[in-house]
């Protein structure tokens, strides 16, 4: 699997890695969840790198890299491309070792992302429309004015930081059974692959990738970086179109299994663990909990597993519009356009029937003017939050049992 231009990184490299940051980058906690636990059917702990100063892992690997340049470098500074995470800690580290950062961002990159990197000193170049054009930018940039590019994840330093969270799980939680770690384009899980298979080789471990970017499972089975085609999803630190070279000659021997998740599953379990544990947690970060409420692992019913909560960087209204969509794949939320009666009265109608049902109305829109050709009735867009998908059952039963007639009905999702 591994090509002759791909290094390694070795145990001992990690172990100088937590070393070289120790001190300087959170230890965060792994702690059991009884709820996500008793949701599942196994005994879940959480890895809750969200926890970090900048909101995810990526600071192990940006401050062990940062660390290790040459005086030079260091005063000239580093150049790096990066949809967010990336671009943080490096941009966090850089101020607190006085090292100049500057990183190009797609123009789509999260906004408060954009902001917290300026916040932290760093020089933003917002270019491109995808990470690959931002890349290219910095890599162009970085070369015109001589300074160190970093690479967001198939870089041997960058690899190595990230392998330091493994050693903290296996003191944490010394008899898990399984790991499930988001994948994008691999750093995370080759450096984790690399502890725990040296120190821990019964220890299964999972990689968990979005349908929509699955470029490590296409460069497993190639042997070979493939690029994919590249669709939206809402874990959009896990958006990468070709997994690493270094990467994926690492971590491909080491993984177990690797499996993708929908967009619903995302937004569902973006919603759990805002709901159950009280976190606001990525796209990215919830990818392992979205295969599990996906039901594609019931080998792991029962045993201790380890969830990595990768990041919590989100903003506030991107946040909401998921959990909406979570809310809606769970049957929470139910959107329907009936026709009703456009006399007096008709509205109260519809208002009784749902009253009665128990369902609370959100909103309501009429629609006279394409109500087809009979005057007297009007189209009625009714949202109202439900129980779950046997509520809306009964919501549906009640309506046709009063004459009222649906004309179209969807999820909040499929709106």
């Amino acid at each position: 699997m591994k090509t002759q231009t791909a290094s390694t990184v070795s145990l001992s490299e990690i172990v100088a890695a937590r070393l070289r940051i120790n001190g300087a980058v959170a230890r965060t906690p792994c702690v059991e969840s009884a709820a996500l636990s008793e949701l599942t059917g196994m005994r879940i702990f959480c890895k809750q790198e969200h926890l970090q100063r900048t909101g995810s892992f990526k600071e192990r690997g940006a401050r062990n890299a940062l660390a290790q340049l040459t005086p030079e470098q260091a005063k000239l500074g580093v150049m790096a491309a990066s949809a967010g995470n990336h671009a943080l800690g490096l941009s966090w580290h850089g101020r607190a070792l006085g090292i100049p950062v500057t990183v190009v961002m797609p123009r789509f990159a999260p906004l408060v992302k954009v902001a917290r990197c300026r916040q932290f000193g760093a020089t933003v170049v917002l270019h491109g429309d995808t990470f690959d054009e931002a890349r290219s930018e910095a890599a162009r940039l970085g070369e015109e004015r001589g300074l160190t590019y970093i690479h967001p994840f198939d870089d041997p330093q960058v690899i190595a930081g990230q392998g330091t969270l493994a050693f903290e799980i296996l003191e944490q939680v010394p008899d898990a059974e399984a790991i499930l770690v988001p994948v994008g384009g691999g750093g995370l899980l080759a450096g984790v692959a690399t502890v725990l298979k040296a120190l821990k080789p019964d220890l299964q471990i999972i990689g968990v990738e979005p349908a929509n970017a699955a470029c490590f499972a296409a460069g497993m089975a190639a042997g070979a970086p493939t690029r994919v085609a590249n669709r939206f999803t809402l874990a959009d630190g896990l958006a990468v179109v070709e997994a690493g070279e270094h990467t994926l000659a690492i971590a491909a021997p080491l993984v177990d299994r690797m499996v993708q998740v929908g967009e619903e599953a995302l937004a569902l379990a973006m919603l759990r663990l805002a709901e159950l544990d009280k976190c606001v947690i990525e796209g990215a970060g919830a990818a392992g909990l979205a295969a599990l409420l996906e039901g594609g692992l019931p080998e792991l019913a029962g045993r201790r597993v380890v969830l990595l909560l990768t990041g919590g960087n989100i903003d506030p209204l991107a946040h909401s519009r998921v959990i909406e969509r979570g809310l809606a794949a769970d049957g929470r939320i139910y959107r329907f356009d009936a026709l009703i009666s456009d006399r007096p009265g008709g509205l109260v109608h519809l208002s009784s029937i749902l009253a009665a049902a128990g369902a609370n109305v959100t909103e309501i829109v009429h629609n006279r003017t394409f109500a087809g050709p009979d005057l007297s009735r009007v189209h009625v867009l009714c949202t109202v939050e439900t129980r779950d998908r046997s509520h809306i059952t009964e919501i549906q039963q009640r309506l046709a049992e009063n004459g009222v007639e649906l004309s179209g009905a969807m999820s909040a999702r499929a709106a």
